[in-house]
């Protein structure tokens, strides 16, 4: 069910210099180190824990969340009249992640009731549902062929899903842990897998990077140490990657074999603690920011590993952050009991 009120999804509501930041693509790379903190929108209508925002690229005043609540809302940030654009009630389960349609103004969501979801906001349809057998915790669209997606779910399995037929078409198996996160390379040659390890204690799988077409692991000895990761993300330009580690850090890897871990730069200063929490890159790749238990965002410096700043968010932890995609010195985060807040 998707409830919506009419036109909310479209920006023709918003003050004409919200507009022109939005229609601006040209590339601010001063501007992301200015965030100072300051709150600039406030978003009400999850009752339970967020666990996933993201911004939409194709229509930049959308952002869309998915909550323990069992619902996916599509907010349009800006709106002077309507900021809950549409509020999705297709899944009868909390959803885990949701992510945007590389094209057109299309959803996919997956969650607790073993299933992923395709739903079309414009016409407010649920247009495709993908059955699994697993709770499926983490989803993320082809790079490259917008006709697949991968999936990631509480069995250790992963599976590479085409729309077109709404079938599984390549499966990668390692005896995993639950999946925690997965990331494409930006050609969608490989892809990084996050997992549990604790019922297993082998560490050394807790980050495996894959082969997608040849379904084999390249590499799962990349990170040893007795932490599990509850999320990963490529670099937007270096060859490199980042987890986030529940030792309190984020630690950095080499996105070339042998895919080493950079003993030597670390970004500490937030708070991990066993919440899923999660962390972003700037679109210019010069910051990578962090929720934390402790309910603050933190601001690194990609290249120094220093903090930039922090500044609190929430009083329950903060679980992920999303740089707006072209206003750069605007970021969204989520909360453990349900808030959303854009900060600038």
């Amino acid at each position: 069910m998707m409830q919506r009120t009419a036109d909310t999804i479209f920006n023709t509501d918003l003050l004409p210099n919200v507009l022109l930041k939005l229609r601006s693509r040209a590339p601010f790379h001063s501007q992301s180190s200015n965030i100072t903190g300051k709150l600039s929108v406030a978003l009400t209508g999850h009752s339970k824990a967020v666990n996933s925002i993201q911004w939409s690229l194709n229509q930049a005043h959308l952002l869309a969340s998915a909550g323990m609540d069992q619902k996916v809302h599509v907010w349009n940030v800006w709106s002077k009249d309507q900021m809950k654009a549409c509020s999705l009630e297709h899944h009868n389960a909390a959803v885990k992640d949701v992510r945007w349609s590389p094209q057109g103004l299309s959803l996919l969501s997956c969650g607790y009731d073993c299933s992923t979801r395709l739903v079309d906001i414009e016409k407010g349809i649920q247009s495709q549902q993908f059955k699994d057998d697993q709770v499926v915790g983490v989803i993320r669209f082809h790079p490259s062929n917008l006709n697949l997606f991968l999936s990631g779910g509480s069995k250790g399995f992963l599976k590479l899903w085409d729309i077109r037929s709404g079938k599984v078409v390549q499966n990668y198996r390692k005896d995993l842990g639950p999946i925690f996160d997965i990331e494409f390379s930006s050609d969608g040659k490989q892809f990084i897998s996050s997992s549990d390890t604790t019922l297993s204690n082998i560490s050394e799988n807790a980050i495996i990077v894959w082969d997608v077409s040849r379904e084999v692991p390249l590499s799962n000895q990349v990170y040893t140490e007795a932490y599990t990761c509850p999320c990963i993300k490529y670099h937007p330009t270096d060859a490199c990657f980042v987890a986030q580690s529940n030792g309190n850090y984020i630690a950095i890897f080499s996105s070339r074999p042998p895919f080493k871990l950079d003993r030597y730069k670390r970004f500490e200063n937030h708070g991990v603690w066993g919440f899923p929490i999660k962390c972003n890159f700037s679109s210019d790749g010069n910051q990578l920011a962090s929720g934390s238990s402790d309910g603050c965002i933190y601001l690194y410096n990609y290249h120094s590993s220093e903090l930039i700043r922090k500044f609190k968010a929430f009083e329950q932890p903060c679980v992920d952050v999303a740089f707006h995609p072209s206003i750069p010195h605007l970021i969204a985060s989520c909360s453990w009991d349900g808030e959303i807040s854009i900060f600038e």
